[in-house]
C-alpha cells in the first residue's frame, strides 16, 4: 500500500464530486434565462436494459457531456436531460419467462442504469428524469394520440386539422357520416397483412424479422392480416422530405431518409380484367414502356386475387400464398433469390393496344408499395425480365438503346436494358425520346381516362399496435353498436391494468383482454364498450420525448409554450448525438409528430432537432460487434473500480473519431490514465499532498505562453468540430512541456484545468479545489487565447526526397515557397539524396513538408 499523501485518488475524488454535483444540483437548468443564450444537448432515448450499460454505450453520453459542460462555461444556459424508453419487448419477455411483472424488472433496470450512468459523472439535470412507463408520462402520449385521432389532413392547406372542420359530403345518413369521417382520421385502423410472430404473440417490424424469424429469439415469423392502429405518416411525405434542407445532419443519413420515404414521379393507370367489371390500378414511373407490358403481377395479399383466380388455379394459388406469408418483405425483395410465382388463369387488357396479357401473382411485388400490382416489362426491368426468362412469358423490347452491340441483344430478348433510350414497338409513339414519350403517353392516358400523372412513395403509413401486454394502452373505446369512441382528455391517464399473465394467446388476442374488468366498460348513456386492447409500440414514448425533458413535471399541459419557445427556439434540439442505427425509424416518426404537433400549435418549430452527429460503434477487443455470446462484453463498473470515471471517459473520445467504428483495448485505458496521473503530479506533490514547489505566481515564459494559448485555441475548436481525440493530444503535449519546467505559474495551471474539466470533470474540480477555490469550476468562463502569441516564431518541415524524408529545415513562420525551396536544397542531406540530379519538381505544403522529385 502506498503511504504518500498526494497520490491521485481517483476513487476517492470521483464519489466526492458526483455527491457534490448531485447535492447542489449544480447542473439544473434554468427556464427561460434571458440573460444567456440557450442550448439544447440531448442524447438518443437509453433503454434501460437488464444487463445494464458496456463500454460502448457511454460513447455518445460522454461527447454530449464534454460539449454540454463546454458550453456551460461559454456563457450559455445549457439543457441536458436524461430519461428513460422503459416500455417494449424485452422487459414483457422477461416476464414471461420469470413470472415477474415488467414494473418490478424496468424500475430494476432503470436502478441499476441510473447508477452507471452517475458513476461517469455526466452533467445532466436529474430534475428533469422522465420514464416512459411513468403514468404522468404517458398520459401525454395517449393525449398526443388523441390528437391525431381526432385530426385530418387537409391536402390543400398541406396540414394537419381538427376532425370538426373535415369538409362532410351531404346526403350521408348517421352511419355514413362516422365512416365518413373515421376514413380520414390521422390515426385510424385497417385490417392488413403484418409480421406476426406466435411465440412472442406479437407483431414485429420487418426490420426485425431477418430471413423469416423474428430478431428477438429467433422464432418463426408469418404473414397474416390483422386489426391494427396506423398513422397516416405518408400523409406528411413532401413535408419529410422538403424540410431535411433545414437540419444540419450528416449527408448520409439526410439520404437514408429520402430513400425510405422514396418519392416517385410517374402514372398511375388502369388495366381492365377481362371478362369482368375489376380494374388493375398499377403506378408506375417508366409509362413511357406501356406497349412492353407483356404480363401483369399482383402481390399474393392483393384483394383481386381471389375474385379473377380460376377454378383450376386456386389451389396453387392457395399454397403459394401460405409460402409469401412466411417471407419477410426483405426477402421477398432480394434482388438475387429465385423469383417465383404462380398464374391466376386471368387476363388483363393492354390500355395502349389492347392486347390480353396474362395476370400472376409473385412474391417480389408487395402489397405495401404503390398498388400492389405492376405492369410487367421483361425488356426493361431487371426483376420481370429474370420472371419473364424463367416462365417462357413474351420479352418485346420498346426502348431502344444507343449502342449498337446493346440493340442487337435487347432485340434478342437476352438483354435487359433499363435505361433511356428511342421508343420502337410503341406505335404512333415510335422515335420520341424516353422524356418525351414520358409526357405525351401520360397526356394520352389522361386524355382517355386511363390513367393519370401520379407521385408515389415507398414511404407506407404506420404501423402503430402491438399486440402485448407492456406498452401504453390506446385510448380508445370500440361499442357494442360498432362505434370507434376516444377517451375525453379528462379520463387521462388511461392506467395500464395489473395482469397474472404475461403470455401471449397464440390467436393474436393480446393480453390486456385478459383483464376483464378493465376492458369491458358502460358509457354514460348505458352502451356497453370494450377498450382496445392493443397498446402502443415503444416507439410512441420516444417520439416527443424531448420536449417533455423541458417541463417534466407539468401536470395541466404536455409541455408549456413559453418553456417550449425559449428551449426550442431557432430549430430545435441544438444538438442531438446517437448512433446511426437510428437514422430513419426514429428520426423519421419523432420528425413526424413533431410536424403534426406544429399543426396544432403545439410546438413552435417545423423541425425537432437542429443538429444531428452520430457516433460510431466500439467493438470488443476482438473487433467483433460487443454481445454476451461472444464473451466480448465490457462492463463500465469493472473499468472505473480499476481506472476511474474520468479515464474511462478520456478513453472514449480518446479512441479515435466520434463517428468511426473502434475496438476497445484496455492498454489504451491504462494509457490515458497514466496522462491524468502525469496531469495530477503537474499540481500536486504526491508526496505531500500539497501543490508542487514549482508552482508560483511568476511570469510565464514565452514558449509556455505560446504553448498554452494554442492548446486553448485547438481544445475549444476541436470540442466545437467534434474532434476530441486531437484535443486530447493537444492536452497531453502540453503536460509533458509543463512538467519539464521548473517554474510552473499558477495562472497557467488554472486555465490548463479549465480546459481539461469537460473531459475529466473529477479530476478539474479537485485540482481547481487543490489552488484554494471555493466552489465548483462548472460555470468558470472558458479561457480566452491571444491570437498574436498562438502565431510560431519558426516552424519545422519534413523534407522528402522522392517520397522519403532525409532532412527536417526550421524556417521562420511566415518564409515564402521560394525561401523554403531554397533552404531545402542547400541541405547536405538533401544535396547527397539527390545523388547530383536536378529536381524536376519541388512541392511545398506549408507548415508541413518539402517533397522533392527526381
Amino acid at each position: 500500500m502506498c503511504d504518500k499523501k498526494g497520490v491521485y485518488n481517483f476513487n476517492q475524488t470521483d464519489a466526492k464530486w458526483q455527491r457534490f454535483w448531485l447535492e447542489n444540483e449544480t447542473f439544473r437548468a434554468n427556464d427561460g434565462d434571458a440573460s444567456r443564450p440557450k442550448y439544447y444537448v440531448l442524447d438518443m432515448f437509453p433503454y434501460p436494459s437488464g444487463a445494464g450499460l458496456h463500454v460502448g454505450h457511454p460513447e455518445g453520453y460522454t461527447a454530449s457531456d464534454i460539449v454540454a459542460r463546454y458550453k456551460r462555461m461559454k456563457g450559455f444556459n445549457v439543457l441536458h436531460p436524461i430519461g428513460w424508453d422503459a416500455f417494449g419487448l424485452p422487459a414483457e419477455q422477461y416476464a414471461i419467462n420469470t413470472g415477474t411483472s415488467p414494473e418490478i424488472t424496468t424500475k430494476k433496470n432503470i436502478d441499476n442504469m441510473r447508477r452507471q450512468i452517475q458513476s461517469l459523472g455526466f452533467s445532466y439535470d436529474w430534475k428533469r428524469e422522465i420514464n416512459t412507463t411513468d403514468e404522468n408520462y404517458y398520459r401525454w402520449t395517449q393525449w398526443i394520440f388523441l390528437k391525431l385521432f381526432n385530426s385530418y389532413f387537409d391536402e390543400k392547406a398541406q396540414k394537419a386539422k381538427p376532425i370538426e372542420q373535415l369538409p362532410i359530403p351531404d346526403g350521408l345518413n348517421k352511419e355514413e357520416k362516422c365512416k365518413f369521417i373515421d376514413a380520414h382520421r390521422l390515426a385510424y385502423e385497417s385490417n392488413m397483412p403484418v409480421n406476426w410472430c406466435p411465440a412472442l404473440g406479437t407483431v414485429l417490424a420487418n426490420e426485425e424479422v431477418i430471413g423469416g424469424i423474428s430478431e428477438r429469439g429467433g422464432h418463426p415469423v408469418v404473414r397474416r392480416p390483422m386489426r391494427q392502429w396506423m398513422l397516416r405518416i405518408t400523409k406528411y411525405a413532401e413535408r419529410l422530405i422538403d424540410d431535411l434542407k433545414d437540419v444540419d445532419w450528416p449527408e448520409s443519413i439526410r439520404k437514408l431518409q429520402l430513400d425510405w420515404i422514396g418519392k416517385s414521379v410517374g402514372a398511375e393507370v388502369d388495366f381492365a380484367v377481362d371478362g369482368c367489371d375489376e380494374k388493375i390500378k398499377v403506378f408506375t414511373t417508366r409509362p413511357d414502356t406501356l406497349f412492353g407490358a407483356t404480363y401483369m403481377v399482383l402481390a399474393p395479399e392483393h384483394e383481386l386475387v381471389d375474385k379473377i383466380a380460376t377454378e383450376e388455379n386456386k389451389e396453387a394459388i392457395a399454397e403459394y400464398r401460405q409460402l409469401a406469408a412466411r417471407k419477410s418483405d426483405l426477402d421477398r425483395t432480394d434482388l438475387a433469390k429465385d423469383k417465383s410465382g404462380q398464374a391466376t388463369g386471368s387476363y388483363a387488357i393492354n390500355p395502349v393496344n389492347g392486347q390480353k396479357i396474362p395476370i400472376w401473382i409473385a412474391d417480389y411485388v408487395l402489397i405495401s408499395y404503390g398498388t400492389g400490382a405492376i405492369m410487367a416489362v421483361p425488356a426493361h426491368d431487371e426483376r420481370d425480365f429474370e420472371f419473364a426468362t424463367k416462365f417462357e412469358l413474351p420479352i418485346i423490347p420498346v426502348v431502344q438503346p444507343q449502342n449498337a452491340e446493346e440493340i442487337e441483344l435487347v432485340e434478342k430478348g437476352e438483354l435487359c436494358f433499363a435505361g433511356d433510350g428511342i421508343a420502337i414497338n410503341s406505335g404512333e409513339f415510335n422515335g420520341l425520346t424516353t422524356a418525351e414519350f414520358k409526357e405525351q403517353i401520360t397526356n394520352w392516358l389522361e386524355g382517355n381516362r386511363l390513367g393519370k400523372k401520379a407521385i408515389n412513395y415507398k414511404l407506407r403509413d404506420w404501423l402503430f399496435s402491438r399486440q402485448r401486454y407492456w406498452g401504453e394502452p390506446f385510448p380508445i373505446l370500440h361499442t357494442e353498436d360498432g362505434r370507434i369512441v376516444g377517451l375525453s382528455e379528462n379520463e387521462l391517464p388511461l392506467k395500464l391494468p395489473k395482469v397474472e399473465d404475461y403470455k401471449p394467446s397464440g390467436t393474436g388476442e393480446p393480453p390486456l383482454a385478459k383483464a376483464k374488468n378493465w376492458v369491458n366498460v358502460t358509457l354514460l348513456d348505458g352502451t356497453k364498450a370494450k377498450r382496445e386492447t392493443n397498446t402502443m409500440p415503444q416507439w410512441a414514448g420516444s417520439c416527443w420525448y424531448y420536449l417533455r425533458y423541458i417541463d417534466p413535471q407539468n401536470q395541466q399541459q404536455s409541455i408549456s409554450p413559453e418553456k417550449e419557445k425559449y428551449w426550442m427556439a431557432d430549430s430545435g434540439v441544438d444538438l442531438y448525438i446517437g448512433g446511426a442505427e437510428h437514422a430513419v425509424l426514429h428520426l423519421l416518426y419523432s420528425r413526424f409528430w413533431h410536424k403534426f404537433l406544429y399543426d396544432m400549435d403545439c410546438v413552435s418549430t417545423k423541425e425537432p432537432f437542429k443538429k444531428l452527429v452520430n457516433q460510431g460503434m466500439i467493438l470488443g477487443s476482438d473487433g467483433q460487434k460487443m454481445s454476451k455470446s461472444r464473451g466480448n462484453v465490457v462492463n463500465p463498473d469493472k473499468v472505473i473500480a480499476d481506472y476511474g470515471a474520468d479515464s474511462m471517459r478520456l478513453y472514449e473520445m480518446f479512441m479515435g473519431p466520434l463517428e468511426a467504428t473502434k475496438p476497445w483495448n484496455m492498454q489504451g485505458v491504462d494509457g490515458v490514465h497514466r496522462f491524468l496521473q502525469r496531469a495530477w503530479r503537474m499540481v500536486i506533490d504526491e508526496d505531500s499532498g500539497q501543490l508542487c514547489s514549482e508552482i508560483c505566481d511568476a511570469e510565464s515564459n514565452i514558449e509556455t505562453l505560446r504553448l498554452l494559448n494554442q492548446t486553448i485555441k485547438k481544445v475549444g475548436d476541436d470540442i466545437e468540430s467534434f474532434g476530441f481525440n486531437t484535443a486530447i493530444s493537444a492536452m497531453m503535449i502540453f503536460t509533458n512541456h509543463l512538467l519539464k519546467e521548473s517554474v510552473r505559474p499558477k495562472a497557467v495551471i488554472e486555465k490548463f484545468i479549465l480546459i481539461l474539466s469537460p473531459f475529466a470533470p473529477h479530476t478539474a474540480e479537485e485540482l481547481w479545489s487543490k489552488l484554494g477555490k471555493k466552489d465548483t469550476l462548472a460555470y468558470e468562463l472558458w479561457p480566452k487565447y491571444d491570437s498574436e502569441l498562438i502565431k510560431e516564431d519558426e516552424i519545422e518541415l519534413a523534407v522528402q526526397v522522392n517520397g522519403k524524408i532525409k532532412e527536417k529545415i526550421v524556417v521562420a513562420a511566415g518564409a515564402s515557397k521560394e525561401e523554403i525551396k531554397q533552404k531545402a536544397l542547400a541541405s547536405e542531406k538533401v544535396i547527397e539524396a539527390m545523388a547530383g540530379k536536378e529536381p524536376k519538381k519541388v512541392i511545398i505544403i506549408k507548415s508541413r513538408l518539402v517533397n522533392i522529385v527526381i
